[in-house]
């Protein structure tokens, strides 16, 4: 049993700021080694954010026998291959989301960790942070009374043509990017869905920069949520029931935490305690390891979610003229 998880960090991505930050707030863990395919980029890097090592190429990081975790940056076009790469090296692996939009793969890469013993979890780090479970509490207490509608919304827009996110090479578009956490949500507060539907419009080299999906949940709940990459800046949940409202201004980033409960008269204000999901997300990550609990998100929400992002691309794309 390992006692401090030390962790090594695929890529120089920005997105790893956070879980840095999370990795140095959280007991018993420790950030390692870095990797790029630029050894300099790396060592730049590793003395900015004073990490120990520095390698250059991944598979280098990876062959470190003292790494125990890798957490894994790299474009969505890469998840699937580096996850089942870390795997096999004896890595657990904690995969910035989205790990997959294949719900076959998805489920080839737990079987990978099953097989080599090793922990994966997908990274939705919304999903660790106290918003998220009293949500989940609210709704369950039946304080809207019967769920029917879910409304999320999640756009930013992106003014670098080159970005990695415009690329359909790498899996990227609108809804890998910020649009899985609209489906994650409704997944969580609503069931899986029974049935999507789906709308795009494209850019970049061919992804879809705003999209527009439907689901219907097996409990008959309906979600309809929209995502974009060229759209001004929008992160809402509102979870309406028979009787009531709840709504959340910053569901996703969980900067302003809080929760509105809407019902005839005032808007009642449930206060959250302002946490780092990210450290949240490194102890949960760190406690499976050390055989102390399985992690908040394993196979079954994984695969779920794969198989859910990949049905709506079908639907998207089925109605391309």
């Amino acid at each position: 049993m390992t006692a401090c998880v030390r962790w090594g960090v695929l890529s120089t991505a920005r997105i790893n700021d956070r879980l840095l930050a999370g990795i140095a707030a959280a007991p018993e863990s420790e950030a390692l080694a870095v990797a790029s395919r630029d050894g300099e980029r790396a060592r730049r890097y590793a003395a900015r954010h004073e990490i120990a090592r520095a390698y250059a190429g991944y598979e280098a990081l990876l062959a470190d026998p003292d790494v125990d975790a890798v957490y894994i940056s790299l474009p969505n076009g890469l998840h699937a291959e580096w996850t089942l790469r870390a795997l096999e090296a004896g890595k657990h692996v904690l995969c910035e989301k989205p790990l997959s939009r294949s719900a076959a793969q998805a489920a080839s890469l737990f079987d990978a960790a099953e097989h080599a013993g090793r922990l994966l979890s997908e990274a939705f780090m919304y999903r660790h942070h106290p918003q998220t479970r009293r949500l989940a509490e609210l709704v369950a207490a039946g304080t809207v009374g019967s769920l029917r509608l879910i409304r999320a919304s999640f756009s930013f827009p992106l003014s670098d043509p080159r970005d990695v996110r415009l690329s359909a090479a790498l899996h990227g578009g609108a809804l890998m990017d910020v649009g899985c956490y609209c489906v994650s949500a409704a997944r969580l507060l609503a069931g899986e869905p029974a049935r999507v539907t789906g709308w795009q419009q494209t850019g970049g080299d061919g992804v879809d920069t705003t999209f527009v999906g439907v689901l219907e949940h097996e409990r008959g709940v309906l979600t309809h949520f929209d995502a974009g990459l060229k759209l001004g800046p929008r992160h809402e949940l509102e979870l309406v029931g028979d009787e009531a409202s709840l709504f959340v201004a910053d569901p996703w980033l969980c900067n302003r935490p809080g929760i509105e409960v809407r019902g005839g008269g005032e808007a009642e204000h449930v206060a959250v305690e302002a946490v780092d999901p990210y450290r949240l997300e490194v102890q949960d990550m760190a406690a499976a390891i050390r055989g102390e609990r399985e992690p908040l998100l394993g196979r079954d929400d994984a695969v779920a979610q794969a198989w859910a992002l990949e049905a709506l691309y079908e639907a998207a794309g089925a109605r391309r003229l």
